[in-house]
């Protein structure tokens, strides 16, 4: 089984899938479109991949984080979802917009997605939402993570520099770690008082 993929970014094939050059060998791996958007050409990327077997074929499914990935089995998990209606929901938005709508109960959004019906939409809702709920109720470093991830964003999108973002967050150390803003502002007054 492939759990990562490092290669020269091919280009997107005929049925929209990156093509990854590894040693020699093209592999086609499925993606969101973020990835063929994202990447230029030429480029070396690293994916995190799920190894998908059917009778038929077997498929790669590529993503930039694990985050992504992780939340791409969660949504195969669900009855009636596949990799390919997973791949669509990835595709509509991000991943923390899409945990939020989920986690809301908005099924209509969902449904609003290209491939994905209302009864599906109204499952997705069932079945996930107590699991996200519960991983926001109990968090990990991964949230920290992404909440550093958000904050690090917002201060490059101010003008600040990628490696003074990250050392502000860094000299914080825990504090507001599961909240956005509250490391954002922390972050900004640590940035000013330089």
């Amino acid at each position: 089984m492939i759990g990562k993929l490092t290669g020269v970014f091919g280009g997107a094939s005929v049925e929209g899938a990156a093509l990854v050059e590894v040693g020699g060998v093209g592999y086609s791996v499925r993606v969101p479109l973020s990835v063929i958007e994202g990447v230029r050409e030429g480029a070396l990327v690293a994916l995190f991949v799920h190894t998908a077997v059917r009778d038929d074929a077997i498929d790669l499914y590529g993503f930039i984080t694990e985050e992504e990935l992780a939340f791409f089995k969660l949504l195969t998990g669900v009855s009636g979802v596949g990799p390919k209606s997973a791949l669509s929901i990835l595709n509509a938005s991000d991943v923390g917009s899409l945990k939020r709508t989920i986690g809301q109960g908005d099924h209509a959004a969902l449904h609003k997605i290209f491939g994905i019906g209302k009864k599906t939409a109204e499952r997705l809702v069932v079945e996930l939402r107590d699991k996200l709920l519960s991983s926001t109720t109990h968090p990990d470093r991964s949230v920290g993570a992404s909440v550093d991830a958000e904050a690090i964003e917002a201060l490059t999108s101010l003008g600040y520099r990628l490696e003074e973002s990250r050392e502000a967050l860094k000299a914080l150390g825990q504090d507001g770690q599961n909240d956005v803003r509250l490391r954002l502002a922390a972050a900004l007054r640590q940035l000013g008082s330089h």
